[in-house]
């Protein structure tokens, strides 16, 4: 068996950054940007002003000062002449400021009688002029990798970019197995049960910016097994839940090896999660999870998520642990890594009282695993400890 850390390098040297693609600035949110990209124009391209009032020359600026309004400036609309001394133009916010203003007074503080214009209240030294590229200017730089979010999705927009680089989701074909599994609305038999982890897989990996692909459930026998791996022609990675571990129905080693499939390792000093196999058939990376719907999750957050990373080029593919104080004391750990479910509060992070790795409701209710060390000794309250939010 090896380590957590052996088998994420292992994992690794699986994948690697998918080919660029490029989508309409509209799609590009949640992508992984693959290009820098640069602003084609100044934002905002003039002086604009921020509030709504009246442009006039700063040197004019004093309460009870009086001016003849001689035009508007409106957002997209500007005011075509050049004030002159003893001039205002009327102007809001966003407009350009017309030549020979650089100072805004705000409606607040003057009043207007037709075209005559009084500043009623002191306006104070603040100009109420957005400088022209003041936001960024020709040139500026957003660089990749960067995971686009709103905020930068609005960003490109005023940079005037229509169309985005980004990584290539990478295809993951999804094979549960096993006799006993149906799929979520069908009528399970009195020995069957539902193939919750396809599900709950699915969600994760999407959610990491995958496009999962489910394919139908592979029974214990070789055939199907054969026929599922050939369904997952195209994946750029082929995940199969149950079927991994020694027992005489789990195939999945088997078939994958007669496949073609060159094994990396298989095992790993851990729990939940002990029985992952992984390798690599053709150019496509496999990893075959346990059959235990905690196990795969975890592995899931563990392994498949920091391979989804990797594969769209984000720098930093593992999710960094963090620290907490334990809620509650904690007994000693045996002799593998234990990622233990839990639930972090105000109060410091407490772990979940049944560990069991096939009860969902408990990882459900979980949002941290708790990472305890080989032959972790015994910890009191207080004590700080690592976690992976979830």
């Amino acid at each position: 068996m090896i380590t957590v850390e052996e088998a994420r390098s292992l994992l690794f040297d699986l994948v690697s950054p998918l080919n660029p693609e490029t989508v309409p600035l509209a799609e590009s949110a949640g992508r992984v940007l693959a290009e820098d990209l640069s602003a084609t124009r100044d934002q905002p391209p003039f002086a604009a002003s921020s509030m709504d009032g009246y442009a006039l020359k700063s040197t004019e600026v004093e309460q009870h000062a009086m001016f003849k309004v001689v035009g508007e400036s409106a957002a997209g609309r500007r005011f075509e002449g050049t004030v002159g001394p003893g001039q205002a133009v009327r102007i809001f916010t966003g407009a350009p400021v017309p030549e020979g203003a650089d100072f805004v007074v705000i409606q607040e503080d003057t009043e207007r009688r037709g075209d005559l214009l009084t500043i009623t209240d002191d306006p104070g030294p603040k100009a109420n002029i957005r400088p022209a590229g003041v936001d960024f200017t020709v040139g500026t730089k957003i660089s990749a990798p960067r995971l686009l979010r709103p905020e930068d999705v609005a960003l490109l927009a005023a940079m005037n970019i229509a169309t985005v680089p980004v990584r290539r989701k990478p295809v993951v074909a999804l094979i549960s197995t096993g006799d006993e599994l149906v799929m979520p609305g069908e009528n399970p038999g009195p020995d069957q049960i539902i193939a919750s982890n396809t599900f709950g897989l699915k969600a994760m990996l999407e959610d990491a910016g995958a496009h999962v692909r489910v394919l139908p459930i592979a029974r214990d026998t070789v055939a199907s097994l054969e026929t599922a791996f050939g369904l997952a022609s195209g994946a750029d990675l082929v995940v199969t839940i149950g079927g991994a571990s020694v027992g005489e129905y789990d195939l999945v080693g088997d078939v994958s090896q007669k496949l073609g499939m060159e094994r990396s390792f298989y095992k790993i000093r851990m729990r939940p999660g002990k029985p992952l196999m992984a390798g690599q058939l053709g150019d496509t990376a496999m990893v075959g999870l346990p059959g235990n719907p905690v196990s795969a999750m975890v592995c899931g957050y563990l392994f498949l998520i920091p391979m989804l990373r990797r594969m769209l080029g984000i720098e930093q593919a593992l999710t960094p642990f963090r620290r907490a104080k334990l809620a509650e004391p904690i007994g000693k750990n045996g002799p593998r890594e234990h990622y233990m479910r839990a639930v972090l509060g105000e109060d410091g992070i407490l772990a979940c009282a049944d560990q069991d790795s096939s009860l969902l409701s408990v990882l459900a209710q979980a949002n941290a695993l708790l990472v305890r060390e080989p032959n972790d000794p015994a910890r009191p309250a207080g004590d700080e400890v690592l976690y992976l939010p979830i």
